[in-house]
């Protein structure tokens, strides 16, 4: 019987997936252009690396390490991407933000992946 922090944590990867899925279609449609306070974009930018470096250093079981390494790895990388589409040419942010998106949703599907074997 799966408990409710499994399942929790099986929702929260089903979510960052569709998240992923919303910013490839967000960067597919063309729509995307710098917000009106570009500074938005690199507090969050920073915000992404800060919380993936501060779960990659937090302790945990050694034998469950692989999950919140992927998670960690993810959310810096993401958190890189969006910092990026504040400095390059507004033609490239588009392909930052699907970039972004995949990240996403890979890390939501290997998420998924490694719940699925870990039963």
């Amino acid at each position: 019987m799966p408990t409710p922090a499994n399942l929790f944590r099986l929702l929260s990867e089903f979510i960052v997936l569709l998240l992923g899925a919303l910013l490839i279609v967000l960067a597919v449609s063309g729509r995307v252009g710098l917000p009106g306070r570009p500074a938005a974009l690199v507090v969050l930018g920073i915000v992404l690396i800060y919380w993936g470096v501060r779960a990659w250093v937090r302790p945990g079981v050694a034998t469950h390490r692989l999950q919140p390494r992927i998670r960690a790895g993810g959310l810096v990388l993401v958190g890189f991407l969006v910092l990026g589409i504040r400095y390059v040419p507004l033609r490239d942010a588009e392909l930052f933000l699907g970039i972004a998106g995949a990240v996403l949703v890979f890390r939501g599907l290997l998420g998924v992946l490694l719940f699925a074997r870990q039963k």
